[in-house]
């Protein structure tokens, strides 16, 4: 379990000792929906993740106050139990393979792609003793009973820059490598894993856009928009559990490494970024082109997904303990964040 957001610890006078979130709630106006079938979904999923992903404690607890399945089902709020518990195993393993790829060398997170690419290629007569691939075979094959085929190629194509660039990350943290802003925004939208999770929307849907409209500039920018600020507001709430660990896979770290700012102004600068992403998605949204009416339905539930991941993302982070630890709710509250101490080198 990540520790609480609280400690003593020794600092240097020139050393903040605490900064404040933006307040990123009060700009998001959108309803927080959360799926009815969650309950009886996200318990056989948990245990599906224990079993398949062979996990022990304190590994379990750890996974239990991630509280992935609620992040899920507030995600895809509309999807039936069957489909939830599919988007609910795949969120679960997910998060299993970023833990796996924070332990890897390069050779091991190209491995593991190698294997997970393969089994969503073919989940049926694939072979492998590799938990991971296992995991893909189980629910990939679900997947595809029916997930379109724009969807499920889709879906390989943005896992597998995942992959990529999640394999690029690890060789960044060997060798202390930090992204100037421009390079990190791209980068970002990878290893966040967004992509493979909006395509997911339209799997829960149970629709399968065109590739006309997924490649259309417009709705590039909207599905752009909408990573970047869950990508960024994530940074924010990591940020002091990854400085703990001396990481700089995160937008304040970049912030402060290339503007010389300091780490509440680069907070700040952060939610102003968030600001401008949302607006993005407001603009980019309104301005998506006509595709016929049957599919402009389509594309109006695929970008409502979206806004639905949007919203879902900072009402989880405080809900999780994976980066406020128990204090979720009070931190949610009066938004104060205390500096973990750093761990040894």
């Amino acid at each position: 379990m990540v520790p609480p957001a609280i400690h003593a610890t020794t600092r240097s006078d020139s050393e903040p000792a605490e900064f404040i979130l933006p307040d990123f709630l009060s700009d998001c106006h959108y309803p927080l929906r959360v799926n009815a079938h969650y309950d009886a979904v996200f318990r056989v999923s948990e245990q599906w993740l224990f079993d398949e992903g062979r996990l022990v404690e304190p590994e379990i607890t750890k996974f239990v106050g991630l509280r992935a399945g609620y992040l899920t089902a507030a995600c895809y709020p509309d999807a039936d139990a069957s489909h939830l518990r599919v988007c609910s195993d795949f969120i679960n393993w997910s998060w299993k393979v970023d833990d796996w790829l924070d332990e890897f060398n390069v050779d091991s997170a190209l491995g593991i792609r190698e294997c997970c690419i393969s089994a969503f290629r073919d989940p049926i007569n694939f072979q492998t003793d590799k938990t991971a691939g296992k995991m893909c075979k189980s629910f990939f094959s679900r997947f595809r009973e029916t997930g379109g085929p724009g969807c499920v190629e889709r879906f390989i194509h943005t896992t597998d820059l995942f992959f990529i660039a999640g394999a690029k990350e690890v060789d960044n943290r060997a060798k202390k490598y930090i992204h100037d802003l421009e390079s990190y925004i791209t980068f970002r939208r990878d290893t966040s894993g967004c992509k493979f999770c909006f395509v997911l929307i339209e799997y829960a849907a149970q629709i399968d856009l065109p590739d006309e409209v997924m490649s259309h500039p417009i709705m590039m920018a909207t599905e752009d928009a909408a990573n970047d600020h869950i990508s960024w507001s994530n940074d924010v709430f990591s940020y002091n559990v990854e400085q703990s660990r001396h990481e700089t896979h995160n937008l304040i770290a970049v912030l402060m490494h290339e503007q010389g700012l300091d780490l509440q102004g680069a907070v700040d600068y952060s939610g102003q970024m968030c600001k401008s992403a949302m607006r993005r998605f407001e603009d980019n949204r309104a301005t998506l082109p006509s595709w016929g009416e049957e599919v402009d339905r389509q594309v109006a539930i695929y970008v409502q997904g979206l806004q639905d991941w949007i919203v879902a993302n900072l009402h989880w982070s405080f809900e999780s303990t994976r980066y406020f630890g128990k204090d979720g709710q009070a931190v949610k509250q009066d938004r104060i964040i205390k500096l973990l101490p750093k761990r040894p080198l």
